[in-house]
């Protein structure tokens, strides 16, 4: 079996003026830390897959978890296309190993 690396970008943006929308917030936000996600900037996310279909099951488990409001977008990209990324300003969180040197396959 062959594992072609790739890369789920989540992008939100969603309505926090009422406490019910601050609470769908929070809860949309947990879901994506407890699923394993790191989170790229405020409000976009990213999480590392093997191939399709775990992409496709990623995206079935964001489809059942989505706020009832808001914005909700999602990119799919390759471990080399993610890697090309530029930092114009600011700087890399290195404290957090985020790439393919973490994974366990059994």
């Amino acid at each position: 079996m062959q594992y072609r690396f790739m890369r789920v970008l989540v992008f939100f943006d969603l309505p926090t003026v009422s406490s019910a929308d601050l609470r769908e917030y929070r809860r949309f936000r947990k879901f994506l830390i407890r699923d394993g996600y790191l989170m790229l900037q405020e409000s976009v996310y990213c999480k590392l897959a093997l191939n399709h279909s775990v992409v496709d099951a990623l995206r079935d488990r964001l489809a059942r978890n989505k706020p009832r409001r808001g914005l909700v977008q999602i990119l799919v990209v390759t471990e080399r296309q993610f890697h090309k990324m530029d930092v114009l300003v600011g700087q890399v969180q290195s404290d957090v190993i985020d790439d393919d040197s973490r994974l366990v396959v059994l």
